[in-house]
Parts: C-alpha cells; sequence; structure tokens
C-alpha cells in the first residue's frame, strides 16, 4: 500500500476519534479540526520517507495531542487542559478504550443537535466528523465558500453560546434526539445521490452509518437506514449509461449494481421498524428482478400511514400504477395533488407523464414530460425527460 492511501485510509478512520477527542478536552472546535488536519499534512510528509507506523491511527493521534499543547501553552491557558491532553493516550486503537468511542459518538449527538438548523448540523457533521473541505460543502449547498465559513463559524458559536453540552443523551432524551441525527445522515446520503450530487457525500453517510451502528449495536433503525443507503448505492453505477445519460430503474444494466452492497443491506435489514425500515424495505422489493411492485405498493400504503407527505403520496401513486395499472396511479397522483403542495414539482409532473404514456396517451405525455424537463432540477434530469418525449414522438 502507497504512503498516500495509507494516510488516507488512516485519516477517515482516525480523524473522527482525534477531533471529538480534542473538542471533549480544550472545547475548542476550530483548534481541534486544525490539530487533526496538521496531523495528516506531516503524515503526507513523513511515512513516504519513514515508512507507514504500525498503528497509523496512534500516530495521528499523537501528533495533533501534542500540536494542540503547542499551541495551548502559547496561548497559556489552563494547567488543567494542558494536563489532560497530556494523558491522552496515544496507544494503539485496539486498546483505546471506551472513552474515545464515547467521543466520537458525543461529537455526531453534538454537530446534530436540534438547537441549529438543519442545514447547519449537516455542514457541521461533513466539515468536524467527515473532514470535508469547506469549499465542497459550499459547492453542495450552491454557497460561496466564505458564506459556508461563515455558517459554520456561526454554528460553533452557537453551540458554545447556548452551552450545548457534549454529551450523548440518555434515556427518553436519546430516544428523542436519534431522530433527528439519522435525519442528519439521510440528507447528507441524498445530497450525494442527487442525480448531481457529490458521490463522497453519499460514500460518507454510508460510514457514518456505520460509525453508528458500530457505537449504538442492535437499534433496529441505524440498520434499516444504513440497508438503505447501502441498496441506493449499489445502483450508482449503472444509474447512468456509456454517455452519461440517466437511466430509470427499470433501464439500468443490472450486472452493473453492487451485488455484494445488495446482500450485506439484506442481511442488516430488519422484518419491522419505522420510516427507514419501511424504505429500506421498498427498496429491496426493486432489487428483484422483476421488481415485486404489488409488495412496493402496499409498503407505500403503509409509509403514507406513518409518514404522511405529499413525496410519499407521490410515489405511491407510482407504484400502485405500476402494481394495479396506470389509470389508479394517475387517480392517486390526482389526489396526492389536489392539495397544491405539489405545484411545480418536475417529479409529480415527470410522473404524471410517465403513467399518461403506460395508459397508452402518448400525446398528452409527450406534453408533460416536456413540462417536466423544463422544470427539471438538473441538466441530467433535464435531458433524460426531454429523451422520453423523443422516444414517444418517434413511435
Amino acid at each position: 500500500m502507497s504512503a498516500g492511501r495509507a494516510v488516507a485510509e488512516a485519516g477517515a478512520e482516525a480523524r473522527p476519534r482525534i477531533v471529538a477527542a480534542l473538542i471533549r478536552i480544550t472545547g475548542d472546535w476550530t483548534l481541534a479540526e486544525d490539530c487533526a488536519q496538521e496531523a495528516l499534512a506531516l503524515a503526507l510528509e513523513r511515512w513516504p520517507r519513514d515508512g507507514v507506523p504500525a498503528n497509523p491511527g496512534g500516530w495521528l493521534m499523537t501528533v495533533a495531542r501534542n500540536r494542540a499543547i503547542d499551541v495551548l501553552r502559547r496561548a497559556t491557558v489552563e494547567r488543567r487542559k494542558l494536563e489532560e491532553l497530556a494523558r491522552l493516550s496515544p496507544a494503539p486503537e485496539a486498546a483505546a478504550g471506551e472513552g474515545v468511542v464515547d467521543d466520537r459518538l458525543r461529537l455526531i449527538f453534538t454537530c446534530c443537535h436540534p438547537a441549529l438548523p438543519l442545514e447547519a448540523r449537516v455542514a457541521l457533521t461533513l466539515r468536524t466528523i467527515a473532514g470535508v473541505p469547506t469549499g465542497d460543502i459550499a459547492r453542495a449547498f450552491l454557497v460561496t465558500e466564505s458564506t459556508m465559513t461563515r455558517r459554520l463559524t456561526r454554528a460553533k458559536t452557537r453551540i458554545a453560546d447556548a452551552g450545548i453540552p457534549y454529551r450523548v443523551p440518555a434515556g427518553a432524551a436519546l430516544t428523542e434526539r436519534l431522530p433527528g441525527v439519522l435525519a442528519v445522515l439521510y440528507l447528507l446520503f441524498t445530497r450525494g445521490y442527487d442525480a448531481d450530487g457529490e458521490p463522497a457525500f453519499a460514500e460518507e453517510a454510508i460510514r457514518l452509518a456505520r460509525l453508528l451502528d458500530r457505537l449504538m449495536p442492535g437499534d433496529p433503525e441505524i440498520r434499516a437506514l444504513l440497508a438503505l443507503f447501502l441498496l441506493q448505492h449499489s445502483r450508482r453505477a449503472a444509474r447512468r449509461d456509456d454517455a452519461g445519460e440517466l437511466r430509470t430503474l427499470d433501464r439500468q444494466d443490472r450486472s452493473r449494481w453492487d451485488h455484494a452492497a445488495i446482500a450485506e443491506a439484506l442481511a442488516l435489514l430488519p422484518a419491522t421498524g419505522g420510516q427507514y425500515a419501511l424504505q429500506a424495505r421498498i427498496a429491496a422489493c426493486h432489487v428483484r428482478d422483476p421488481a415485486d411492485w404489488p409488495a412496493i405498493a402496499a409498503l407505500y400504503d403503509e409509509l403514507a400511514r406513518l409518514l404522511p407527505s405529499p413525496v410519499v403520496a407521490l410515489n405511491r401513486a407510482v407504484a400502485h400504477g405500476y402494481a394495479h395499472g396506470p389509470d389508479a396511479g394517475l387517480v392517486l397522483l390526482a389526489e396526492a395533488r389536489a392539495g397544491g403542495a405539489l405545484d411545480g414539482y418536475p417529479y409529480a409532473v415527470a410522473a404524471e407523464a410517465d403513467l399518461t404514456a403506460r395508459a397508452g396517451r402518448a400525446d398528452r405525455a409527450v406534453v408533460l414530460f416536456e413540462q417536466a424537463a423544463a422544470a427539471a432540477h438538473s441538466e441530467p434530469e433535464r435531458r433524460a425527460l426531454l429523451a422520453r418525449a423523443e422516444e414517444l414522438t418517434a413511435r
């Protein structure tokens, strides 16, 4: 393994531990992130020359700890913090103990605290836990890097000023807070899985879901969310053809799916559970050949009762359209759009276009596909919708 790859792998695993431990002791988010980054930079400089250490994570922890000690000493901060830092063990990771694990869990729950706006939670999770550069986060949120820097600073200030505790809640508070943490990971994954999203964000969501599953083993919704991510991400390589154009699920080359990830997800999938379990079971039905549309429709009925929303109602209509005929789907779609919540939503127009085409009304479907393309959120989606319109016209 090359030294550069060793640094990347050690950094992905050790960076959350280092940042979490330094934040716990110093209370300084920026110092913790800077010291972790400097440790990685020093590893890139030294490991190619000196060789990869036997315990890469312990090496990075020691360097980051020593750097923090230097900074705090120069700043003449309290001796207590220096003493605590000096006691921070550089021992091998296998002997690191539960304290370090708890630090990572504390950091996840702090970044995802409900006192912060949802976008700030996602951005702070990306920056602090995943180590994603601020510029990359800014591009994902369609803002400038300076704007994102200010948002991250405000989030950290809010944590300090509001006295948000750096800990994992217990008992009923944990039950109340966990859905918020999972919602952040879900949004993070979605940001990476969208047609024009950043794949690394989806991969980070999977990595963090794995981490959360290790730190809180046995929780069915965590396992269900991880299974959902794996099932969705398993199809990423098949979502575009060789020309880079989007392919709908029914037109994908299944040989390009990640079948190992699918097998892992199916093994994780709980038989019962909440919204993520239902969504994961729906995704599992999609990977069958052919897709089990009657089961998908029944699961969407359950999801609509548990989590009523316009988007769930839209997906339920599509599922019923494939399970019980396009006209049945169009009836449910009209009900979902009746309140006006889906007005201007391109996926609702695209769904109507698809169901209308399958019902044999091609001329009307062409118009709808063109309307959906005009409102599409991304250029790949626009081209895919126009291609469907052109196919119908050619027929």
